[in-house]
């Protein structure tokens, strides 16, 4: 859960500037949401405000203030000293699980332009050399042509992640650019719809 809140974070920072930093509601659709996930989860805001709490002591997540609002900015630029290609790579593998250099590039589009898939690999391995590493690179399964990569900002991937992809087409191509372009335009459309919802809301208190 602290992973999906902090690539949620990471996410919106770049996507949905105007509304971050996120309140609990809004990061709790984040992080529910059903495109752009994998897995697709169902968190409730009371243990959304324990993983943040945990979160904040660890000092990967500070709360601001707007008015009566709680909202929550993600640290992790300060304290991993990551520029924005690394963080893009790590936003995209800890929204989505174990991917290929090439579904990076292409589920990262809205994060960060990388020019090709050689620039992924290049970030994959910085992050690989990093002390402690950020990434892993996961051993080629039988029947699969390109390997996969995992982050460890949680820890050793869990067993699943060793499994192979079900994804039967190449994520870089046309289809799976179209697929890309398309959850992007549903998310919007669903941020759109809960930024309309929040303001047809009254405050409560008055």
């Amino acid at each position: 859960m602290q992973i999906r809140i902090l690539g949620c974070l990471l996410e919106k920072q770049k996507t949905t500037p105007d509304q971050y930093p996120l309140s609990l509601n809004g990061l709790k659709n984040a992080c529910n949401q059903k495109t752009s996930r994998d897995p697709v989860v169902n968190y409730y805001e009371g243990e959304i405000g324990a993983a943040l709490n945990e979160l904040e002591s660890l000092k990967l997540v500070s709360t601001q203030w707007s008015g009566r609002t709680a909202k929550y900015d993600h640290r992790l630029l300060r304290e991993l000293e990551l520029q924005s290609p690394a963080l893009a790579v790590l936003a995209t593998l800890m929204l989505r699980g174990a991917q290929t250099a090439a579904e990076i590039r292409s589920h990262s589009q809205r994060l960060h332009a990388f020019d090709d898939v050689d620039d992924v690999e290049y970030v994959l391995q910085r992050l690989q050399d990093r002390e402690p590493a950020l990434a892993l690179q996961l051993p080629r399964q039988p029947g699969q042509k390109e390997q996969r990569f995992v982050q460890l900002l949680g820890g050793e991937p869990d067993p699943e992640s060793l499994k192979p992809a079900t994804r039967a087409t190449s994520a870089s191509s046309p289809l799976e650019q179209r697929v890309a372009e398309l959850e992007a335009r549903v998310e919007q459309l669903e941020q759109r719809l809960t930024l309309l919802d929040g303001q047809s809301q009254p405050e409560s208190g008055e």
